[in-house]
């Protein structure tokens, strides 16, 4: 038993080390999407609001693309460690707007990611019309490094 004790120590401490290790998501930051889409959450308050801004890659309008701004929530910020959150996208060069759900996780190799899923709305001419008003579609984001 008394040979049991040092082995119990140490795998205690590993274990111990391991959950304590756990990194969190931070949303604030630089992403880019799996389509080459680029987001940057500049602020998140204590009640869990954020803000940022959103330059998309893709588009289905003949518009120039601009910068959009983002403006969102996460559930219970520094609470969890991959906590869900929720962003809408108001386009400044289309009739649209886009509200993204997701969560943020961390991997096994500590990076973080963003899965998402959205629904876009663009506007339509009449309620006859209505039907091809709405896509949906999932991205996956992930940090953009910083530049030295």
């Amino acid at each position: 038993m008394v040979q049991a004790t040092p082995l119990l120590l140490v795998l205690f401490l590993a274990l111990g080390a391991h959950g304590a290790s756990v990194k969190k998501c931070n949303l604030i930051g630089r992403w880019v999407n799996d389509l080459g889409s680029n987001m940057t959450i500049t602020t998140l308050n204590a009640k869990g609001v954020f803000t940022g801004s959103y330059h998309t890659a893709v588009t289905a309008t003949t518009n120039e693309i601009r910068l959009s701004p983002l403006q969102g929530s996460v559930q219970r910020p520094n609470q969890k460690g991959q906590p869900t959150f929720g962003f809408t996208v108001n386009w400044s060069f289309s009739d649209s707007i886009t509200v993204f759900t997701g969560q943020c996780f961390v991997d096994d190799d500590g990076k973080e990611i963003l899965k998402t899923m959205w629904l876009l709305r663009s506007r339509v001419e009449d309620i006859k019309n209505d039907w091809k008003a709405t896509r949906v579609g999932i991205n996956v984001f992930t940090r953009l490094e910083q530049q030295e």
